[in-house]
This record gives structure tokens, C-alpha cells and sequence, in this order.
């Protein structure tokens, strides 16, 4: 098995039959147009758009729906938390249904869900069709949360691969800052009614661009898989080169037998699902989603105005996302992780540190500085590259043949730890508001030794050349 030093290195015994001349590598879309490249990753990204808007709904929502609808403190910690469970069945069915019905209808189909969810909470009238409505928009961006970044690894050059993957999670953020934005000026009903319209644009688009290459190369629809390809390329592109190594790759993946869970467990697999995994288990509990769900909580805590503290760290993450956009291939994914995890580790300390000056009465002045500071950094740590990273390295590093089965496993393994987090972050906030973010901090510094061991570097690869390395 390949070490992350092989990787880097990229050996060439290793990479054959896949690696190609440099000039080979060079992107494919030089002679074409990228035009239908960046309308696809448009359309899918609305998926991650709508992913934000969710996830940030209940925050500036919580006051006006408990008090409208009568709703105790544990019936909203439910009804923020069961968007994650939602998420966690759609984890375990995404991978099976992008697999065997495209990468196209499944969003298109988790679009529909989604704003069937979104109807049911605009027009509830008590928890329990609050909490369906919850349910069922987090089913849908449990499956966006796999199959957007999948479909973006799928149809990109190479040289732009780790660039349009990291605006899956830049359109989160700007979700998040558009819930947060519209959610001071608006009505909870109201605000319900805008996450509607990411999805039927989603919806809208997919009428107009192809279908994964891969994907329908997997399938044996050759025809389609050419069309495909030279419409994302461009129609004057030679693809030849491209479209052999697909096929080679492809080749050699279909006298593997049919791709079980078992299967996750095989030594080939086995440190590519540890990386998986290892990477979705620290994104979550470093605690990002607690402080998402319930930002206005946290800063009311700390004496700082919510709706402020609230748009102001959005406004950063949307800023920090698109600097990781520019900079990801070329300083690569181990390097931006590494940065990013050392950043929270400080983050959460100095938030930790603002609510211990509170507790005991010191330094009273500090403590609203620390917490914005706190915050901001730990908020724009994650987005530079824990918070994106994991999806575009678990995006390309599983074959295709166990992609399904592994994303899914991934997928569920992130929204489970998000759904602890945000389920426990008040009973924890409640037991030692510093003491919560001392935890996140802890599991931050254990990912910087995870990342500087295990995890490959993998920009500036075709994924057959990541997953021939991998062998």
C-alpha cells in the first residue's frame, strides 16, 4: 500500500498504467471552453447553497418559533438537531442511489424532498410537523453533502479540480450568511419559503447540463459517456487521451467482483476508509456545528449583539473560502489542513477563555473581544480547510467501483458526528461553557498528528492516478 510520502513523490512504478507525459496532464479544456464545466458546477453547488441555508435556519429563527409555536428549549435543541438525522439517512442511501440511478437524479430527486421539507415547516402548526419538515431537508442535504462534491471530482480537469470542489463549501457558507441575513429581516414562515429556491434551481439546471463521464462509462453507456465528456471539454477538444485513461482505469476495476461493505474492510481499502472517516470524525467534533446552530446563543452569552457576531463571522467565511479557492492546488490539501486544524486549536481556546473570564468575573472588558476573536478565527480556520478539504479528499481518493459504498459509510460517519455535537452543545454549554470549547480544541490538536500521518496529498492527479497510487 501506498505511503503519503509514495503519493507526494508520485513514483512512477506506482502510478502505471495511468500516468501520463506532463504535457498530457496539461488541462484537456486548453483548446475548448470551460463555459459548460463552470455552468455543471453551478448548478450542482446550488445543492451545497441549499446545505447552508439549512444548517443555519435555526439560529436566527429560535426565539420568534418557541415563542410563536410554544415550544420548550429541548423541543428546539430536537428540532435543531433532527436536521442531522435526516442527513444521516440520506448518508446511508446517497452513495447506493448515485451509483445505480446517476449522479443527476439524485440530486434532482433530493431536490424535490427538500422542498417538500421546507413547504411542511412554513406551514407548521405545532413540533411534530416542524421537526418532519426538519427531517426531511436534512435527508436532502445529507445527500447533496456526498454526491455535489463527487459530481464536481467527476467532471473537472484536473487543474481546476481542488478550486471548483472548494466552492461546494464556499456556497455553503454563503448559505449560511443568506439564512442569517434574511433571517433578521424576515419572518421564520418567510425565511422558510427562500430555501425553497435554491433547490428549483438546482432542478432547473440539471435539464441543461450532462451527466457524470464516469458514471455513464461505469454503466457501459459508451455513446453517452463520449457525448458527455466533449460537451464538458468542448467540442473542438481532442478527448481521446482522457477518455482512454477512464476506460483503462474502468477496465481494471470491472474484473473486481461487486463492491459489498465488506469489502471497505479488505487490506487495499481498509486505510482509504481510516482516512475517510478519520477526516469527517474531526471536522465535526472540533465543534463547528454547535457553534453554527446556535451562534446567537453564544454570542448572547457573551455579551456580544447575536445578529452581529452572527453575519460578521459569515461575512469571513465566505471570504476565507474563496481565498482557499485561489490557493488550494497550489499549496496543496495536507498543507491547508494542517494550517486549518492549528488555527481552531487557538480559536476554541481564546472562546474558551472569554466564557472562563465571564464565569469568574475577571478581565469583563476582554471577555466579548475573546469571543469574537475566538470565533472568527476558529470559524475561519475551518473554512480555509477542515471545514471542505475532507469532502474533496474523500471525493477522490475511493475507486469508483466502492465509491457508492464508501461515500455513503463517510457521509453518515459526518452527519452522525454532527448530529452528537449539535444534539450535546447546549448540555455541554450548560455543564462549562469553557469546558466545551477545551474539548473541541483537544480533538483539533489529536487531527494535526491524524492529517501529518495519513493523509495523502493529492493535488494535481487525475483520480486514476490517485487511486492507482493508493494500490
Amino acid at each position: 500500500m501506498a505511503t503519503s510520502q509514495d503519493i507526494e513523490n508520485g513514483s512512477a512504478s506506482m502510478l502505471q498504467p495511468f500516468i501520463q507525459k506532463k504535457e498530457k496532464q496539461l488541462n484537456s479544456c486548453d483548446n475548448g471552453s470551460l463555459f459548460m464545466v463552470l455552468l455543471s458546477t453551478f448548478v450542482a453547488i446550488m445543492g451545497s447553497f441549499e446545505f447552508g441555508s439549512s444548517i443555519g435556519y435555526s439560529s436566527p429563527t429560535q426565539q420568534a418559533i418557541m415563542e410563536e409555536l410554544g415550544m420548550s428549549s429541548s423541543e428546539f435543541s430536537a428540532f435543531g438537531s433532527i436536521l442531522t438525522i435526516g442527513a444521516m439517512i440520506g448518508a446511508i442511501t446517497c452513495g447506493r442511489a448515485a451509483d445505480l440511478i446517476g449522479r443527476k437524479w439524485t440530486m434532482r430527486m433530493s431536490s424535490i424532498i427538500c422542498i417538500s421539507g421546507w413547504l411542511i415547516i412554513y406551514l407548521a402548526l405545532g413540533p411534530v410537523s416542524l421537526d418532519l419538515g426538519r427531517f426531511l431537508t436534512g435527508y436532502a442535504i445529507g445527500v447533496h453533502s456526498y454526491v455535489v462534491p463527487v459530481f464536481i471530482a467527476e467532471i473537472t480537469p484536473t487543474y481546476l479540480r481542488g478550486a471548483l470542489l472548494t466552492l461546494h463549501q464556499v456556497s455553503i457558507a454563503t448559505g449560511l450568511l443568506v439564512a442569517y441575513a434574511i433571517g433578521a429581516l424576515v419572518t421564520w414562515r418567510t425565511l422558510a419559503l427562500t430555501g425553497m429556491l435554491p433547490c428549483a434551481t438546482m432542478i432547473f439546471g440539471l435539464y441543461f447540463i450532462p451527466e457524470s463521464p464516469r458514471w455513464l462509462a461505469m454503466v457501459g453507456c459508451q455513446n453517452e459517456f463520449h457525448a458527455a465528456l466533449q460537451k464538458l471539454r468542448g467540442d473542438n477538444t481532442d478527448v481521446s487521451g482522457e477518455e482512454a485513461e477512464i476506460q483503462d482505469s474502468l477496465e481494471i476495476l470491472q474484473h473486481l467482483p461487486k463492491a459489498t461493505v465488506m469489502d471497505l474492510f479488505l487490506k487495499r481499502n481498509l486505510r482509504l476508509v481510516i482516512i475517510g472517516v478519520g477526516l469527517m470524525v474531526f471536522q465535526q467534533f472540533s465543534g463547528y456545528n454547535g457553534v453554527v446552530f446556535y451562534a446567537g446563543q453564544i454570542f448572547t452569552s457573551a455579551g456580544v449583539p447575536p445578529n452581529v457576531g452572527s453575519i460578521l463571522y459569515a461575512c469571513l467565511q465566505i471570504i476565507v473560502l474563496a481565498l482557499g479557492t485561489v490557493i488550494i492546488d497550489k499549496a496543496g490539501r495536507r498543507p491547508l489542513l494542517l494550517i486549518s486544524v492549528s488555527g481552531m486549536v487557538v480559536g476554541s481556546l481564546l472562546s474558551g477563555a472569554s466564557f472562563y473570564l465571564k464565569k469568574h468575573h475577571l478581565a469583563s472588558d476582554l471577555g466579548p473581544v475573546f469571543t469574537i476573536t475566538g470565533i472568527m478565527v476558529d470559524m475561519g480556520s475551518y473554512c480555509l480547510g477542515l471545514g471542505g478539504i475532507p469532502w474533496i479528499v474523500m471525493s477522490e481518493i475511493f475507486p469508483i467501483h466502492i465509491k457508492g459504498i464508501a461515500g455513503s459509510l463517510v457521509t453518515l460517519v459526518s452527519w452522525g458526528g454532527s448530529w452528537v455535537v449539535s444534539y450535546s452543545f447546549n448540555f455541554l454549554m450548560s455543564w462549562s461553557s469553557y469546558g466545551a470549547f477545551s474539548v473541541f480544541a483537544t480533538f483539533c490538536a489529536a487531527a494535526i498528528v491524524f492529517i501529518f500521518k495519513l493523509v495523502p496529498e493529492t493535488k494535481g492527479r487525475t483520480l486514476e492516478e490517485i487511486q492507482a497510487s493508493m494500490d
